[in-house]
């Protein structure tokens, strides 16, 4: 099983590869997200670190089911060879109402068959009015031309 695009990466397939990323996570399918790292992929969220698919799985269902309405968009920072860097925004609702932004980046290093093997990402949350939130669509993909994290000032 491989996951285009595959490394090394060029620019254009990296922002390919943080699209995609950025796609899958807003359909909050835990399996299916879960899906695009390596068995025995190793991550650190914040404070928590994990390892394997398995694991990424249990933490993403958890996490969903704690952020309600949850938009993210991904931004492309750098890449070469095998990693790239990007940066994030998402917005999301807490259990008791209370709307929030987190602002991140993560580190990416893939195995040659594209499948993620570690992710590492630093993540803040600032507290929001739901007046202040800047990302309206659908649950699902963000949509083609909807503004990016540049184009939003963050």
């Amino acid at each position: 099983m491989s996951r285009p695009p595959l490394p090394p990466f060029d620019a254009p397939s990296a922002r390919a590869k943080v699209r995609a990323a950025e796609d899958a996570w807003n359909s909050r399918m835990p399996a299916m997200v879960a899906a695009a790292y390596t068995a025995d992929t190793l991550w650190r969220n914040r404070s928590t670190f994990l390892a394997g698919r398995t694991a990424v799985e249990a933490f993403l269902t958890r996490k969903w089911q704690a952020e309600q309405d949850y938009r993210l968009i991904k931004e492309l920072w750098s890449f070469g060879g095998d990693r790239i860097a990007v940066r994030f925004a998402y917005e999301a609702r807490r259990p008791d109402g209370q709307w929030f932004r987190a602002y991140g980046n993560e580190n990416w290093a893939f195995a040659a068959d594209g499948l993620m093997a570690v992710r590492h990402a630093s993540i803040n949350d600032l507290p929001i009015r739901e007046d202040e939130r800047l990302f309206h669509w659908p649950p699902g993909p963000r949509p083609e031309g909807h503004p990016g994290l540049s184009d939003l000032g963050l």
